[in-house]
C-alpha cells in the first residue's frame, strides 16, 4: 500500500484515498499565516487544491504578503478591507476576492465584527504565504 503524501501546509488535513467529506469547522485548526496573519481555521489539501474555512477576529488581519499560488476568498460574514498590488478594496458577505499569484496583498476585518471566509488556493504551494520585507 502506497504511503499518502504529507500536506504542504504544516497541520493541514491531507485528503487520503477514499476520503471525500470533511467538516472544516472540526478537521483541524491552524494559523493561516503564522508570522503575518491573525486568521485561523480548518484546512484540507488535495493533489491540486487547498481549501480552508477561516475566521479573522474583528480589527485584526494579515500584513502584506504574497504567495506563488493564486487564491480566491469568498466572504461569508463581516466586512474585509485590504489592498492587492496597492489597490484598495472592500468586500462584504457574498463577495469573492481574487488574488493573483505573487501579488502583494493585505487585509483586515473591520472593527464591526469578525470576518469568516472560505478560501481556495491551487496546491502548487502551501496555504501560507511569504511576509513582505
Amino acid at each position: 500500500m502506497a504511503k499518502e503524501p504529507a500536506p504542504r501546509t504544516a497541520g493541514a488535513k491531507r485528503a487520503g484515498a477514499g476520503e471525500h467529506v470533511f467538516d472544516l469547522a472540526n478537521v483541524n485548526r491552524i494559523k493561516g499565516g503564522p508570522d503575518y496573519s491573525s486568521v485561523e481555521g480548518g484546512v484540507v489539501e488535495g493533489d491540486r487544491m487547498i481549501v480552508a474555512l477561516m475566521r479573522m477576529p474583528a480589527g485584526t488581519g494579515a500584513e502584506t504578503h504574497s504567495h506563488p499560488n493564486e487564491q480566491s476568498i469568498y466572504i461569508l460574514e463581516g466586512t474585509f478591507e485590504g489592498a492587492i498590488e496597492g489597490k484598495p478594496f472592500t468586500a462584504n458577505a457574498g463577495s469573492v476576492v481574487y488574488v493573483p499569484a505573487n501579488a502583494l496583498h493585505s487585509g483586515k476585518a473591520t472593527k464591526d465584527g469578525d470576518v469568516v471566509f472560505f478560501t481556495c488556493k491551487d496546491a502548487s504551494y502551501s496555504l501560507h504565504g511569504i511576509k513582505a520585507a
